[in-house]
């Protein structure tokens, strides 16, 4: 009896480890046909553990559902997870991107200004040059301008552009018969049949001064092509407002506008709110502004965002008509990033027709993409339909503030004043000039 319970006991004790085995070589024969690879390969395994990279943005950044949209998209396609860390804006979230730098304490992924900001980060010392990477051969060389330092490129675009110009009502225009500028003189003759017409021919709201600047930022396309080294000669202190024609002209537009009395009669209270609602209205034909305004019209005012155009700030030479930009905030990757590869896989997707897709699902572009060949949704603003065209054909340059890292901060209040009548363009110049070399001095610009 004993001499069979011992047999019996072997028998279910073999059988357990031979149980355990077969489970051992079953759960290895599943791993291998699963079809994933680990994360340094790729990093899309979408049946694996995910990848996972942090990334530093601004604020404002989460509150954009395109780019909420992309960061899921890429998750689901993959499996790379974003975790996002929020900074402040302005100049303390600059600060806080400065010292994580400085210290080695920097995400993945950094979301941060492109121009002169990133250049001012010394990006060739932190970040990964992308310039051989064949995703960026679909980056136009106009972003890649903004993003570049050290014959390397750093970061791809995490949004569309936006353009500073002439917003103007379509519907004004057709019923008075009249035709998008190409010159100054044919702009300023709109403004004229608009006034007798009884209608704000200029849209001006002072009452929040930065509106003030988009004529004189809006010409600087025209000023870089006519003075093609402004912005470096600028930014070397060879260069003023005042000494350059071509760069006071922007004064002179504000003043000549003043002067022939195109403004609303309440342009020195008048406020942003006020005059999206005027140019969306039609009750003024034209609003000098950035072309964020897009997005807000169409939840105030749906049924007229599409009455909406835009033109470039014209030139004295119908030979120069482009649009003066504003380029998307660029998305970097950190040289000591743990995983190199997953980071430009995503941004690879980011910037891809996925990703795109992806962001329009959420969100409308108010500008054109700084990408090639994207195509525009058919429910794109009509405005954004209009300013592609200046993109394709290459009638395009970056705000001056893109490419020059000085911009005096009075010049919203020295633009009212030229606006109010109360200072002439060629004192405005000279009294920027001032408040210019001030900030240079403050940079620690190599000035005399």
């Amino acid at each position: 009896m004993i001499k069979r319970q011992r047999h019996w006991v072997l028998f279910l004790l073999v059988t357990f480890i031979a149980m355990v085995l077969l489970a051992a070589c079953g759960g290895g024969d599943s791993e291998e046909t699963s079809g994933g690879t680990n994360s340094e390969d790729t990093g899309s395994d979408t049946s694996g553990e995910a990848v996972e990279l942090s990334m530093l943005v601004s604020e404002t950044a989460m509150d954009d559902p395109g780019f909420v949209a992309v960061l899921d998209a890429i998750e689901k396609d993959l499996n790379i997870k974003t975790n996002v860390e929020v900074r402040p804006g302005g100049p303390e979230g600059e600060n806080v991107v400065k010292t994580r730098l400085a210290t080695g304490d920097m995400a993945d992924l950094l979301l941060f200004n492109s121009g002169s900001l990133l250049m001012a980060l010394n990006p060739s010392q932190y970040f990964v040059d992308l310039g051989e990477e064949p995703f960026m051969d679909n980056v136009m060389d106009s972003y890649k301008e903004v993003v570049s330092s050290d014959d390397q490129v750093f970061g791809i675009p995490a949004k569309s552009s936006q353009v500073g110009a002439w917003l103007y009502n379509k519907k004004v225009y057709q019923e008075l018969g009249l035709e998008v500028p190409r010159t100054w003189d044919e702009l300023m003759a709109n403004n004229e049949k608009i006034k007798e017409a009884g209608k704000t021919a200029v849209i001006t709201t002072y009452g929040e001064a930065w509106t003030s600047q988009l004529p004189i930022l809006a010409d600087f396309y025209n000023v870089q092509a006519e003075v093609a080294n402004f912005a470096d000669d600028y930014t070397n202190g060879e260069a003023k407002f005042a000494n350059t024609p071509e760069a006071q002209r922007g004064f002179e537009r504000i003043q000549e506008i003043y002067e022939n009395g195109y403004q609303n009669e309440d342009y020195t209270v008048a406020t942003y709110d006020q005059g999206m609602q005027m140019i969306a209205e039609g009750t003024g034909a034209h609003y000098p502004m950035l072309t964020q305004v897009l997005p807000i019209i169409e939840e105030n005012y749906p049924d007229l965002v599409d009455d909406i155009g835009v033109f470039p700030q014209p030139s004295d030479d119908a030979s120069t008509n482009g649009l003066t930009t504003w380029m998307p905030d660029a998305i970097m990757i950190n040289k000591e990033a743990e995983n190199v590869d997953a980071a430009k896989k995503w941004l690879d997707y980011f910037i891809s027709d996925k990703g795109i897709a992806a962001y329009e699902s959420k969100a409308k572009s108010i500008g054109p993409y700084v990408l090639k060949d994207v195509e525009l949704p058919e429910d794109s603003y009509a405005a954004v339909e209009e300013m592609q065209v200046y993109f394709e054909e290459g009638n395009i340059a970056p705000a001056l503030e893109f490419v020059s890292p000085i911009k005096g901060p009075n010049l919203p209040q020295i633009c009212t004043s030229v606006g109010s009548g109360t200072m002439t363009a060629a004192e405005a110049a000279a009294m920027y000039d001032d408040d210019v070399e001030k900030q240079a001095k403050q940079l620690g610009l190599d000035w005399d």
